[in-house]
């Protein structure tokens, strides 16, 4: 069994205003995140991702940024998060994010229109950042080659594909329970 899947089958299930919502060290950061975990899923996002004409790699602070950090050290693909924090500089864009629990303004700086990007997150569960994320780089006019959440949390509503974009994962889960199953541990191509 892989460490992906054996880590998420092994995740504790907390409740918040109703919100199922699994612990794991990549969406969480605890507990600790196994270098050999991080190698596995940087892997395979580079295997399952579109990077040729990738200008740029973009993710959301604060958890997609160890996975996008190792991915560009692999690839060599320069890297831009994107905060919680305003800095008010000139090509700043701000995006309201709505999660399954939470409501937050989010601020892209340094993504030109014409850059070709690729977007990573960690979970894709209400599709709700990924969705402002997706939304607001179309309003600049970057060009978004691909886009992978390494795990999908099935069985809700999804922002991300209600809104049009397609969004690669590395593995589908559920909650049932309180538990963690496996929907398909291939993901969404």
């Amino acid at each position: 069994m892989d460490q992906l899947k054996r880590s998420l089958l092994e995740a504790p299930i907390i409740e918040k205003n109703g919100y199922h919502y699994f612990v794991h060290p990549i969406s969480d950061g605890v507990p600790k995140l196994d270098p050999g975990l991080l190698r596995e899923i940087v892997i395979r996002i580079i295997r399952k991702a579109k990077l040729e004409d990738v200008d740029r790699i973009v993710t959301p602070a604060a958890m997609g940024i160890h996975i996008s950090t190792a991915v560009s050290l692999m690839t060599d693909i320069p890297l831009t998060v994107i905060r919680k924090r305003e800095y008010g500089l000139d090509d700043e864009v701000a995006i309201s994010q709505q999660t399954g629990y939470s409501e937050n303004e989010m601020y892209i700086n340094d993504v030109r229109e014409g850059e070709k990007v690729l977007v990573l997150d960690d979970v894709l569960s209400t599709g709700g950042t990924l969705a402002a994320v997706l939304d607001a780089l179309d309003e600049i006019g970057a060009e978004v080659i691909d886009t992978v959440a390494v795990i999908k949390k099935v069985g809700g509503e999804n922002k991300a594909a209600d809104a049009g974009h397609d969004v690669k994962t590395l593995i589908n889960v559920d909650v049932v329970d309180g538990e963690v199953v496996i929907v398909d541990e291939d993901g969404d191509s």
